[in-house]
C-alpha cells in the first residue's frame, strides 16, 4: 500500500490551537525568570514565546545565533522587556554553567529551567560510533544534569523552582535504530523523578514531558533521512503519512500544545505534580 504524503497543515484539523492560544494569562509566572534550551525553534521556541505570554522573563540558549535572534525579538515583542540569549553548545559543560551563573547575577534568581535540547542520531547499534553515542547523551542527559545542577542552590535557597525536562515517548518504549537517543530520553525519566523526591520538600517540582510526533523541523527531517528510512524499511516518500497514521488521533502533536502544557507544570497551579513523566503524543503511547 502506498500513501500520499501531505503536509500537516495542508489539511484543516478540528480543534487545532492557534500559535499564541494558552491556557493561562499574562500573571500566572510573572517576573519568574526562565531559562529555556534548544529554544531557537520547535518546540523550545514555542516553550519560550509561551513563557514569555505567562509573564516570565527569558533567557535562551541555542547553537543557531540566528534564529535565536528571531526567537529573541519575539519574546521582547510579547513581554516588552529584554530577553537574554545565548550562542553556545550546551553539551560544553562550562559554557553552560557560565550562562546560568550569568542569567543568575543579571535577575538575582532562574526560578525555571525547561532542557529541551537534544539531537537525534540514526543508526543500528552495531554499528553505532562510540562518538556518536556519548554525543547523543551529552546533549540530551549529561547537559541536562549540569543544569539541573548549577540552578538547584539558588531555588532550593528560595524554595522555589520548576525543572522541565524534555524527554520522549522513546524514553518510555524503545525506537529501533535510535538506541542513543532512547538510552537519553529513558535516563532523563530516571533522572527526574530521583531528583523530584530529592527536592519536594523545597518547593521545586521537576517533571519531564514525552512528545510523540511533535510537527517541527526535526522531526521532518527525521523522516526524511534516508538512513532513517531505509533501516525501518520506509520509502522516503510515504514517511511522513506513515508516521501521521500510526498516531491514533491521525496528525501531529504541534509545539503550541507541548508549550501549554510545560506552562502549566511551571505554575502554581501544577505545584502538586512532581516526578512524572507526562505523555503528550496524540494516544501514540499509553504508558
Amino acid at each position: 500500500m502506498r500513501f500520499t504524503c501531505c503536509k500537516l497543515y495542508d489539511c484543516p484539523l478540528p480543534g487545532r490551537f492557534h500559535e499564541g492560544f494558552s491556557l493561562l494569562t499574562p500573571t500566572h509566572l510573572s517576573n519568574r525568570v526562565a531559562l529555556v534550551t534548544g529554544a531557537s525553534r520547535g518546540i523550545g521556541r514555542a516553550i519560550a514565546l509561551d513563557l514569555a505570554e505567562q509573564g516570565a522573563m527569558l533567557a535562551i540558549i541555542s547553537r543557531n545565533l540566528t534564529a535565536l535572534a528571531e526567537t529573541q525579538t519575539e519574546i521582547e515583542k510579547i513581554s516588552k522587556r529584554s530577553c537574554l540569549t545565548y550562542a553556545c553548545d550546551v553539551s560544553e559543560s562550562e559554557t553552560l554553567e557560565g550562562v546560568i551563573q550569568e542569567v543568575q547575577d543579571a535577575h538575582g534568581a532562574l526560578d525555571i529551567i525547561v532542557n529541551n535540547a537534544g539531537i537525534f542520531s540514526a543508526q543500528a547499534l552495531v554499528s553505532q560510533a562510540l562518538e556518536d553515542w556519548r554525543n547523543v547523551l551529552e546533549v540530551n542527559l549529561t547537559a541536562a544534569m549540569r543544569a539541573s545542577k548549577a540552578a538547584l542552590p539558588l531555588m532550593i535557597e528560595r524554595k522555589w523552582g520548576r525543572i522541565i525536562n524534555i524527554s520522549s515517548i522513546s524514553g518510555k518504549s524503545g525506537e529501533p535504530y535510535g538506541a542513543a537517543y532512547s538510552a537519553s530520553k529513558f535516563g532523563m525519566i530516571g533522572m527526574t523523578q530521583s531528583l523530584a523526591l530529592e527536592v519536594a520538600k523545597d518547593g521545586i517540582t521537576v517533571n519531564a514531558v514525552c512528545p510523540g510526533w511533535v510537527d517541527t523541523d526535526m522531526a521532518r527531517n527525521q523522516l526524511d533521512d534516508e538512513e532513517w528510512c531505509k533501516l525501518n524499511n520506509i520509502d522516503r516518500s510515504d514517511s511522513l503519512e506513515i508516521a501521521r497514521l500510526s498516531v491514533p488521533q491521525q496528525r501531529f502533536i504541534e509545539p503550541n500544545e507541548v508549550a501549554n502544557l510545560v506552562s502549566y507544570l511551571c505554575s502554581n497551579f501544577a505545584r502538586g505534580i512532581t516526578g512524572q513523566a507526562i505523555n503528550i503524543c496524540g494516544g501514540l503511547s499509553l504508558h
